[in-house]
């Protein structure tokens, strides 16, 4: 059998991966357009700072390393056309500028996503950056160590936004954050959260401005600053963060799609198209929290799609178990998590939720102060079920790990009742006897118990 993989970033990684454990006697082609195989832009914040010495270490594999375990790799080689119904692909080699077909009897796609571009004025200009693959890694790293680079502008306060904002803050750079949302990181935290955030950004030297319309990019040859609907920004180096769009143009008259350019799949990551599947952030999954299909660009999704559609390569027998949409970030001294609904998606969904929140140190009163921290607990959940339907963490010591059993626990249906009397062990110099999601779960019966 003869498997092509097309992309090598979370998704097409894990399918290969997969079919070497599943398939060791399958004849596997792997493609990368890029002249760098696998590269995780969620690792650039690290290299950035200086925390990893080289953007060639920001990978999965190397491509002597894959070549090693019997798989074809063929780098800069761009497939540009689908012939489904011959199970052809046509490819492009690069550096020679030479066209071929191949033909396959399986082909897994993970044609990924590319930094939206905003249409306006000045996008052509120079020193308009993006935060995403590895080319834009190393010619970022040149503008954090640039010493005339002073003024910088973000667009987008997401999870890349925001991460930008911080490398470029910790090199001493000026940084205004622009977005069209009117809080910082809001499509993943509330606004108690956010509220404790938006403070430790200020102190940090990272201005963010909400409810910003980008009109245009000001400067003649280089970028000089940013015009939106309520001011000018002096920039010296605009980073864009504003989110993705599907690379799926080329498949269009192949695959059935969703107006938005996402590939419809099955829950076996099946397409339209016989023997084709398609993972990672050109897909829509099922999302457990809002029982709904959901774009949940995340690394760990794509990769458990990828070995999702290894194990239905024959036949569909092992449905995809849906996503919480289980996420984490620091923010400076601060590191938060969330997993599943929130105000903002639950009301983008029509979900009506209700939720408490609590405040705690989370070790006993007697631990030494450089010992304990503060922290803060987001619990949301069905007002009629009781059912768990989303957490939210947040702390400067890293409790990040919490989330991970609010995520077990929507997938599982578990209730409020259960999470306020599960059993979660206790040490003092660890937590206290009623950790934070107890008190959360405890809250929540309160709650519903005065009502």
């Amino acid at each position: 059998m003869k498997v092509i993989v097309v992309g090598s970033s979370h998704g097409g990684y894990e399918a290969v991966e997969g079919l070497l454990k599943d398939y060791p006697d399958a004849e596997i082609q792997w493609y990368e357009q890029g002249d760098f195989l696998s590269f995780l832009s969620c690792g650039m914040q690290m290299f950035l700072e200086g925390k990893v010495d080289s953007a060639d270490k920001v990978r999965y594999m190397t491509p002597e390393a894959i070549r090693e375990r019997g798989v074809s790799l063929f780098e800069q080689t761009q497939v540009f056309a689908l012939h489904s119904a011959d199970h052809e692909i046509e490819v492009k080699d690069l550096q020679t500028g030479e066209v071929r077909t191949e033909n396959y009897d399986k082909l897994i796609l993970s044609p990924g996503a590319v930094p939206m571009e905003l249409d306006v004025p000045g996008k052509n200009l120079e020193n308009v950056y993006y935060m995403r693959g590895h080319d834009w890694a190393v010619k970022l790293k040149e503008k954090v160590l640039d010493n005339n680079v002073k003024n910088v502008v973000v667009i987008g306060s997401g999870y890349i936004g925001i991460e930008a904002a911080e490398v470029f803050a910790k090199a001493g750079k000026s940084v205004e954050v622009l977005d069209m949302l009117p809080r910082p990181l809001a499509t993943y935290l509330d606004k108690e959260l956010t509220d404790v955030i938006e403070p430790e950004l200020t102190q940090n030297n990272v201005h963010v401005h909400g409810d910003q319309l980008v009109q245009e990019y000001l400067g003649e040859n280089a970028v000089t600053g940013v015009k939106t609907d309520k001011g000018e920004y002096s920039a010296d180096l605009v980073v864009v963060a504003a989110g993705v769009k599907p690379n799926t143009a080329w498949l269009k008259d192949e695959l059935a799609m969703y107006p938005n350019g996402m590939v419809k799949t099955d829950n076996f990551m099946r397409s339209s198209a016989d023997d084709v599947f398609v993972v990672g952030d050109a897909t829509l999954l099922k999302y457990n929290p809002g029982n709904t299909l959901l774009n949940v660009a995340l690394a760990t999704n794509a990769r458990k799609q990828g070995r999702f559609a290894v194990k239905n390569l024959e036949a569909p027998l092992h449905p995809f178990p849906g996503v919480q949409g289980t996420s984490a970030l620091s923010v400076f001294d601060y590191k938060f998590a969330s997993s599943g609904l929130n105000a903002t998606n639950a009301q983008k969904l029509g979900k009506q939720v209700r939720s408490v929140v609590v405040e705690d140190d989370f070790r006993m009163d007697f631990v030494p102060k450089e010992e304990n921290a503060y922290v803060w607990f987001k619990l949301t959940y069905d007002p009629d079920t009781k059912a768990i339907l989303g957490g939210q963490i947040l702390s400067k010591h890293d409790l990040t790990a919490y989330i991970n059993v609010i995520s077990l626990a929507i997938k599982t249906k578990q209730t409020i009742y259960d999470l306020a009397y599960e059993d979660f062990f206790f040490q003092p110099g660890f937590d206290k006897p009623w950790n934070i999601l107890n008190l959360a779960g405890l809250a929540a019966e309160k709650q519903e118990d005065e009502d």
